[in-house]
């Protein structure tokens, strides 16, 4: 019996399965993605001054502790506790009348010690009258020296009367605290009706007042920071007398708040080896409160130009820092980099890219080493004046 072959049937199945596999690969070829797209821009180079930061504490300018200086039962209080007071201002009240008494009393034996100096003079003036007269002698040596020792020594009580009358004042005009200074006023520490003591003894505190504007604010800084402000100085530039500074409190995220360096200590701790350094701020809002902390910051080198690319650009590995470039056909390389501070939104590059390099700013999200992207230039930013209405005035 004779067999018929069946090659063309499958030489027929193998050109199906072939064609069928090169369909496929095609389907899949056509179907792979095209390169990420990304937004790269080229470092730009800006003006950058770099601080040194330092925390430290407000000072008043001026404390005063408003204490009794005469004794006396406490009459009245003419001030509400945390209010500002001015220079001048009638703080405290004593009782005065132990001292209008005493004062009456001064003054009257004032006016005995002059009576009695003027008839004292007097009585000399006659004295030296018939002194002078020779065919006269109705008065001898002695009792014209009598005479002359009294009218002395009148004068001289004279002169005690007159102190006693000037301290029984002073002592009066002591009953009546004022401030000393402008300034807010803490609380009462003695209430009306207590026995207050003066002198200078052991003296009542009463209550304290601290200026509030302008204010002090105190920090230390390390010696080696001090050597480089004076190095500086000597060029030129002050960092540790007069010198501009910048303040935040905790809850600030800028630096808001503009002063000036006023005075430099004119020693270094030899325990801590730092040395202390004080600004000066205004306080019209009596924002600033003595005792509280803030962060103060002072430029610790000249302005220099630097390259800079958008913070979002930066990559973290650990403790390294780098940005994704594009190199040759578009394909992304890593450059670690050292960077600097941050410039509103712009992080200084101190080393790791040259001004020609082109910076993924975005995508990185959907980038690695070696994978070929779509790059496209960032859009510049659009000046501010153009999103300000039609007659507003640009901030300056």
């Amino acid at each position: 019996m004779q067999v018929t072959p069946r090659l063309p049937h499958v030489f027929m199945l193998s050109s199906a399965l072939l064609l069928a596999a090169c369909g496929q690969g095609q389907q899949q070829q056509q179907a792979a993605p095209p390169p990420p797209v990304v937004t790269v821009a080229k470092p730009q180079s800006i003006p950058v001054t770099e601080y040194d930061e330092y925390v430290g504490r407000f000072q008043a300018i001026n404390r005063v502790s408003v204490n009794a200086r005469v004794s006396g039962y406490l009459d009245k209080i003419s001030f509400t506790d945390g209010q500002m007071v001015k220079e001048g201002d009638l703080l405290f009240t004593l009782d005065q009348r132990p001292y209008k008494i005493a004062l009456q009393q001064a003054e009257a034996n004032l006016t005995q010690a002059k009576a009695n100096l003027e008839f004292t003079s007097a009585d000399l003036d006659r004295a030296k009258t018939l002194l002078e007269d020779r065919n006269s002698t109705a008065i001898s040596r002695q009792t014209f020296d009598q005479r002359t020792q009294s009218q002395k020594t009148s004068a001289a009580t004279v002169q005690a009367q007159e102190a006693a009358v000037a301290q029984a004042k002073l002592d009066l005009q002591f009953t009546e605290l004022r401030a000393a200074v402008t300034g807010r006023i803490g609380d009462r520490r003695v209430s009306v009706g207590n026995y207050v003591q003066g002198g200078s003894g052991s003296p009542t505190l009463l209550a304290i007042i601290v200026s509030t504007d302008p204010i002090y604010f105190e920090f230390s800084f390390d010696e080696a920071s001090l050597l480089r402000y004076q190095r500086m100085r000597q060029q030129g530039a002050d960092r540790s007398g007069g010198g501009p500074v910048e303040l935040k409190l905790i809850d600030d995220k800028g630096w808001p708040y503009k002063g000036k360096m006023d005075f430099l200590n004119n020693i270094v701790d030899p325990e801590t080896g730092t040395i202390r350094g004080r600004a000066v701020f205004d306080n019209k809002t009596d924002l600033f409160k003595p005792g509280m902390f803030a962060r103060i910051r002072i430029a610790g080198a000249e302005p220099y130009q630097a390259l800079s690319v958008p913070d979002v650009a930066i990559g973290s590995q650990q403790l390294q820092k780098f940005v994704y470039v594009v190199g040759p056909e578009n394909t992304v390389q890593v450059r670690p980099v050292e960077i600097g501070p941050l410039e509103g939104s712009r992080r200084v590059i101190k080393s790791g890219l040259k001004p020609d390099d082109v910076v993924i700013v975005n995508g990185l999200m959907r980038v690695r080493p070696g994978v070929k992207v779509t790059p496209q230039e960032e859009k510049p930013a659009a000046p501010a004046d153009a999103k300000a209405p039609a007659g507003a005035a640009s901030a300056k």
